[in-house]
């Protein structure tokens, strides 16, 4: 299983360009299976600032011509990979709160 660290200064940027865009988080990947977790801003209904994360799942492949391309879309010999970078995303958000709740995040 690997992993992709994004720089802390990148996490809550925005891809110039792309306005409202984000910056993933952290990758999980099993071979050709990526979870993301992305940090997003939001506004509560009371106008307050607030930030979430979500979870992006794909698999990536080679088309026809090599070209490298992606998909939402699993095979079932892709789902044993799906829950072990779903599982390692799971924990990356858990183990993240908890710092948060003893300042060290």
């Amino acid at each position: 299983m690997k992993t992709e660290q994004v720089p802390s200064a990148q996490k809550t940027s925005t891809i110039s360009g792309a306005p409202g865009g984000n910056l993933p988080e952290k990758k999980f990947r099993a071979g050709a299976i990526s979870a993301t977790v992305w940090k997003n801003k939001g506004q509560k209904a009371t106008g307050e600032e607030t930030e979430y994360r979500t979870i992006s799942i794909e698999r990536s492949y080679t088309d026809k011509a090599g070209k490298w391309q992606s998909t939402n879309s699993l095979r079932i010999n892709d789902l044993p990979k799906a829950a072990c970078v779903l599982q390692k995303a799971y924990e990356h958000l858990v183990f993240n709160e908890q710092d948060l709740f003893k300042g060290g995040y």
